[in-house]
């Protein structure tokens, strides 16, 4: 597996334990609509929370909640829309990015809520 795949696979399961932590219940993880893929599916309290989690290990490029396109945000906005309709679920969604900062020297966790879109 490529190295990162590997380092996609880590911060993803960071995240969810980090999500446990908070009191999150993860509903789904890798869900698949069309073009879109949802990192992780939440619950807590009365929302719905489509996660997006970026992990890098460097960012020299800049930082890793910034490699969430205009693009991305549309087929995450259809991707959970399809997901709540599908499955007869009333509750309102919140859109959350999880950044990832993993090397040698560091991991850092940033978790930015309502990060992109919100109904």
């Amino acid at each position: 597996m490529a190295h990162h795949n590997e380092l996609g696979k880590f911060g993803e399961q960071l995240a969810v334990e980090y999500l446990l932590d908070k009191g999150y219940q993860i509903i789904q993880r890798n869900y698949i609509y069309q073009k879109a893929e949802i990192d992780i599916i939440a619950k807590k309290a009365d929302l719905m929370i489509c996660v997006e989690v970026k992990t890098r290990n460097s960012d020299f490029f800049g930082d890793p909640q910034d490699f969430v396109t205009p693009g991305k945000i549309k087929n995450l906005v259809k991707a959970m829309n399809a997901y709540i309709t599908d499955n007869d679920i009333s509750l309102e969604s919140r859109f959350d990015i999880i950044a990832i900062l993993k090397n040698k020297t560091k991991q850092e966790l940033t978790h930015y809520e309502n990060a992109f879109y919100h109904f």
